[in-house]
């Protein structure tokens, strides 16, 4: 009993998003320049909240969540975007990747654009995550 109480302790110091039911908000950005006649379109799945519908998204429009981390870790929010004749399947928030790495502020952000998916953590500092492709 003592080393699964100190295992527990142990990892809650050191991923602490898997045991505390840590709150994040996630958040997909149409960061489009220019298309006005064709939305990004944005449909998002979990096993927490079951299918979660589509969203059509112009230019500068958002489609956003609140994630509550469950205890087993196992937290994820899977979408599917579509653009013109591009189609990508990402996981918008995972619990092992994205506990620490939307810390200090808790959010998650993607930027959608023309060449790939960018993520933030303050919607300041913009990373390349991946292309399209």
């Amino acid at each position: 009993m003592f080393f699964v109480a100190l295992g527990i302790i142990f990892m809650s110091v050191y991923q602490p998003g898997r045991f505390s039911g840590m709150e994040f908000e996630v958040r997909v950005i149409n960061g489009f320049s220019n298309n006005s006649s064709q939305p990004l379109v944005i449909w998002c799945m979990s096993q927490q909240d079951g299918d979660m519908g589509g969203r059509a998204l112009q230019e500068g429009d958002d489609y956003g969540w609140r994630v509550k981390t469950d205890i087993w870790g196992s937290s994820r929010y899977r979408c599917t975007l579509k653009w013109d004749s591009k189609r990508r399947s990402f996981d918008a928030f995972k619990v092992p990747r994205d506990s620490q790495r939307c810390a200090p502020l808790n959010k998650c952000s993607w930027l959608v654009k023309e060449d790939g998916f960018y993520f933030s953590s303050d919607e300041v500092n913009w990373k390349k995550d991946f292309s399209w492709y």
